[in-house]
């Protein structure tokens, strides 16, 4: 290691935003990085510790600690340090496909479990990340591999989310003739249309994309499995076959009147908000001088949040089941455990300066809809709380809490329950839960599936390594 003690001389600092009444006039992405001085001192802050929590990648309880990816953070915090740009990102792509997707969308596990959390502020590896690729990508050292030996063999990719991403550059680099297979007409999965642009410029994906292109891995757009003969084709045509379709099925509120005009799942909206951006149209689903209420406290409802904001919305409520988490860790939550405490993310705070107050509503959801014409006018919002009964802790309703709000657009952000019904008739695929039963990333002769459609829904440095264990697995099946 270079510098042994920059966690004690400097303070932690991370990239700078621009302000809220700037940036939501647009949705362009709103960070500036730090100078080199400055990044280099955060680069240093890395005490290169006896026991890496920060790329252990490990369950305690209920959550992952530290990167699911072993990303060798220790050793790319010292390269960025010692100004060794191809070091620095040779040791980053060592165990991540798309640290360019990682460093502007990952909630950063390494840094809730770096060890400077236990008396300080935790290294900031996000920002550093994203210095490394940014910089590879500006100053020529991302350039397409020469894949040399390849064999005949061919693997079929459905689905181009970060997990089909992430398998069908494993396989390529591994010497197969790779072709990925995307239902809409840009790839990235909800990379591209699940992530408002602010968060994750498009233009990201679509360089990451040529380059995967100019390597030799094929793209086809437009390309959607419809039923047993799509499937079987595809089972014919190539070597394995590889499902990344993602956890697709909405959950629904289970009201009456949710097929009314006003009522949106979140994806749909975010979907619809992008393609509009990128075609230079108006949304389908526009929030303008609106009263919008969104269902959904996490990244999801937040990104909906800020995509309203820059819409113009004319108020927006985001509506939480759970109760508002604590300030600081407990007792029960101590480091290094993923920390259940209370994140005002960006979507909040600009609504924050925005409207003047906090848009969420802890302990509370939906209990009705008024539905006038045929068209959504208002939401009946109730308080829950949390009783046992037998034994279980359940949320019941708080009937005298009920209380009618106006509202014109009601975004349900509520998670997802499934993979897509047409993907599971056509391979003839079992569920558990929704989600597609494997063995080691296999589900019969041929046929592998990766990513949110085997785990659950998940964040995308899940998904990542999903695509690359998959890849192993149907590395391991072809090469016998």
């Amino acid at each position: 290691m270079g510098k042994i003690n920059g966690f004690m001389e400097y303070e932690r600092k991370e990239n700078e935003e621009i302000p809220v009444k700037q940036r939501i006039r647009n949705f362009n992405e709103f960070h500036t990085p730090l100078d080199k001085k400055t990044r280099k001192e955060q680069a240093s802050r890395c005490m290169n510790c006896g026991v890496p929590y920060c790329q252990w990648g490990k369950p305690i309880g209920r959550f992952v600690v530290g990167c699911p990816l072993n990303n060798l953070i220790p050793e790319f915090n010292d390269a960025l340090y010692k100004d060794n740009e191809a070091l620095a990102i040779k040791r980053l792509l060592k165990t991540n496909n798309f640290p360019e997707f990682t460093s502007r969308v990952c909630p950063a596990l390494c840094e809730k479990a770096c060890v400077c959390n236990v008396n300080d502020e935790p290294v900031s590896t996000k920002d550093n990340e994203f210095e490394i690729i940014e910089t590879a990508f500006s100053k020529g050292l991302m350039k397409p591999l020469n894949i040399k030996d390849r064999t005949d063999l061919k693997v079929a990719v459905v689905g181009s989310g970060p997990a089909g991403l992430a398998a069908a550059d494993q396989l390529n680099h591994r010497g197969y003739n790779v072709s990925v297979f995307e239902k809409n007409d840009r790839f990235g999965g909800l990379l591209m249309y699940g992530i408002p642009n602010m968060k994750l410029d498009k233009s990201v994906i679509d360089r990451r994309i040529e380059l995967m292109k100019k390597e030799g891995v094929e793209f086809y757009p437009n390309y959607e499995v419809k039923d047993k003969n799509d499937a079987d084709k595809l089972l014919k045509e190539y070597d394995a076959v590889i499902l990344a379709c993602g956890s697709e099925k909405p959950r629904s509120l289970n009201l009456e009147g949710m097929d009314s005009k006003g009522i949106h799942y979140a994806v749909e909206f975010l979907s619809e908000s992008t393609k509009a951006l990128l075609n230079d149209k108006k949304s389908k689903i526009d929030a303008k001088n609106k009263k919008v209420v969104i269902v959904g406290g996490g990244d999801t409802g937040n990104d909906c949040v800020g995509t309203c904001i820059r819409m113009k919305a004319k108020s927006v409520m985001q509506l939480e089941m759970l109760s508002e988490p604590p300030l600081e860790r407990t007792k029960d939550n101590p480091w290094p455990e993923w920390p259940n405490v209370k994140k005002t993310d960006y979507g909040q705070s600009e609504a924050i300066e925005v409207f003047g107050e906090d848009p969420r509503l802890y302990d509370t959801t939906i209990s009705s809809l008024r539905i006038e014409k045929g068209k959504l006018t208002g939401v009946e919002i109730v308080s829950l709380q949390t009783v046992t009964e037998d034994g279980k802790k359940v949320l019941r309703q708080i009937e005298e809490s009920k209380k009618m709000v106006d509202c014109d657009l009601l975004l349900i952000a509520a998670g997802f329950v499934g993979c897509n019904d047409e993907i599971v008739k056509a391979f003839y695929l079992s569920l558990d839960k929704g989600k597609a039963i494997a063995d080691n990333y296999q589900i019969q002769d041929k046929l592998f599936t990766c990513g949110d459609m085997r785990k659950g829904q998940s964040l995308v440095v899940h998904a990542i390594n999903e695509g690359r264990l998959c890849a192993e697995a149907v590395d391991r099946y072809l090469s016998y």
